[in-house]
């Protein structure tokens, strides 16, 4: 056995073991949520340090060949994304803590759960074959439904839990059917093989593996909250549990976009100008329809997950211009996906905090005079609204700036100009939030815990990393800031290419 190989799959059998001890355990009583949660911690950290020993080596590996063939894959670009969905996870589980100690009807499953979905999720971005992928999807979607309607004496949780299962499954089937129809049309399920198959079938009838191609892009859509398959978003957010919604919004969107520009760049590239028109409808609806969505919001949680549909659209329009200016494109989307996941992770995590027992839905209302009682929270959630809005000196400007740039250098001028109105449309949702703040009188809010234990470390730290991504090196030079990012976000972007 090849233990160097080995090795780049170290952070998958740990979490994967992780997943199997820990419900193992759960029966046992003498165990503790508290213990649980540690030990959940551990894994991940674990897994963590294991996947940052490859990040930033450029490298393309089939690790264990002889026993998966080419079904796995392991490179610079699988480790990047590892390292979000790790970070996510683990940001997740810190935050969550306060959370599940307040809420004693969680139990113990919960956690091998989450770190099953988590497996799922780095499954999915090691995947170099359509039906592991489906396998992985399939993961982390179960246990994303289950998680979702954990707390079963809830009727918004298992309404949520039910609605988001029925939708999944059926997208699930449109994965299914479209790797189907690949095969059918170039005798091969392996991401690479079914490129120079395709390379190979352009001029003849290709028609069979755009057919698939395009069902596989419907489920994509839909695990990433675009027009037209949308509508499941905002009321499965808002029923889940405060950090399973932060999980699902953040950290699973990463893993989708990870597979799928894997499978787009690497396979479909020949055929992909097809969608393009397609795309561009797709894109303009969801940044209009999502903006309209989330100023009518009342709810702060369901304006947050209206405005995730926002982001997608944002997204969406650097995955398009890919076929112009590959490299650059593609390390917007990777860039971006940073910079949406800090951002919003950090506001729903903080919300999470403020409200542990959310029975009563926090509304803007409930935040006048925020920054009264509680200065720090209010800086700190100011600081993800700004950085969501698009504002400079933060992560989530200089994310919008290269994904807007990059667009006009691929002729998408249009799509640029839908992308800055849509991020003018949002400063009336988010900074609507920061004047009741700072600006009104204050409300009564009941049960706001004082900032202590480590939820607020995390929190805070989160927020230094969201003003720090958009000032980058500017203070202390050679410190890791934006060219870092982009750097290894291009780095993983060439391991793709590697023969």
């Amino acid at each position: 056995m090849n233990w160097v190989e080995l090795s780049y799959l170290l952070p998958l059998i740990v979490i994967g073991s992780g997943a199997v001890i820990l419900m193992l355990l759960s029966p046992i009583e003498k165990i503790s949520m508290e213990r649980f949660s540690l030990l959940t911690f551990i894994f991940i950290f674990v897994a963590l340090l294991c996947d940052l020993y490859y990040f930033g080596v450029l490298y393309t590996s089939f690790p264990l060949k002889h026993i998966f063939s080419k079904m796995l894959i392991s490179d610079s670009y699988s480790v990047y994304f590892d390292a979000l969905l790790l970070s996510g996870a683990l940001v997740t589980i810190l935050v969550g803590m306060h959370y599940f100690q307040t809420k004693r009807k969680f139990k113990k499953e919960f956690f091998s759960l989450f770190l099953f979905s988590v497996f799922g999720m780095m499954l999915l971005v090691h995947a170099n074959e359509l039906l592991t992928a489906f396998i992985a999807l399939e993961i982390a979607s179960l246990s994303l439904y289950v998680m979702v309607g954990f707390q079963k004496y809830d009727t918004r949780r298992v309404e949520a839990s039910y609605q988001y299962l029925v939708l999944g499954s059926l997208s699930g089937v449109f994965f299914l059917l479209g790797s189907a129809l690949i095969y059918a049309g170039v005798g091969t399920t392996i991401l690479g093989d079914i490129g120079k198959e395709v390379d190979m079938l352009m001029g003849k009838d290709i028609s069979l593996v755009v057919i698939g191609g395009t069902f596989l892009l419907v489920t994509f859509l839909f695990k990433i909250s675009a027009f037209p398959f949308q509508n499941w978003t905002i009321d499965v957010y808002d029923g889940a549990p405060l950090p399973v919604t932060a999980f699902m919004a953040a950290t699973f969107k990463v893993a989708i976009f990870g597979f799928i520009l894997r499978i787009m760049l690497v396979d479909l590239d020949p055929i992909r100008e097809i969608w393009d028109e397609l795309f561009f409808v797709i894109i303009t609806a969801t940044l209009l329809y999502g903006s309209f969505l989330a100023v009518i919001q009342r709810s702060l949680k369901r304006m947050l997950a209206a405005s995730s549909i926002v982001h997608t659209g944002y997204i969406l329009i650097a995955f398009v211009s890919i076929g112009v200016v590959g490299e650059s494109a593609s390390s917007s989307v990777i860039y971006y996906l940073v910079a949406y996941f800090l951002s919003s992770m950090g506001a729903f995590g903080l919300i999470s905090y403020i409200t542990a027992d959310d029975h009563v839905r926090v509304t803007y209302e409930d935040f006048r005079g925020f920054a009264h009682v509680h200065p720090y929270m209010a800086a700190m959630l100011s600081i993800f609204m700004l950085s969501l809005a698009g504002l400079p000196g933060t992560i989530g400007f200089v994310g919008k700036f290269y994904i807007f740039t990059g667009a006009i250098e691929a002729g998408n001028t249009i799509l640029a100009v839908f992308g800055v109105t849509a991020t003018f449309i949002s400063i009336y949702y988010y900074f609507k939030l920061i004047a009741l703040m700072y600006f009104y009188p204050t409300a009564e809010m009941e049960d706001i815990p004082p900032l202590k234990g480590i939820a607020p470390l995390v929190i805070g730290f989160i927020a230094f990393a969201v003003i720090w991504g958009g000032i980058g090196n500017t203070f202390v030079a050679y410190f890791p800031g934006i060219d870092f990012l982009i750097d290894t976000a291009r780095l993983s972007y060439m391991s793709l290419f590697i023969k």
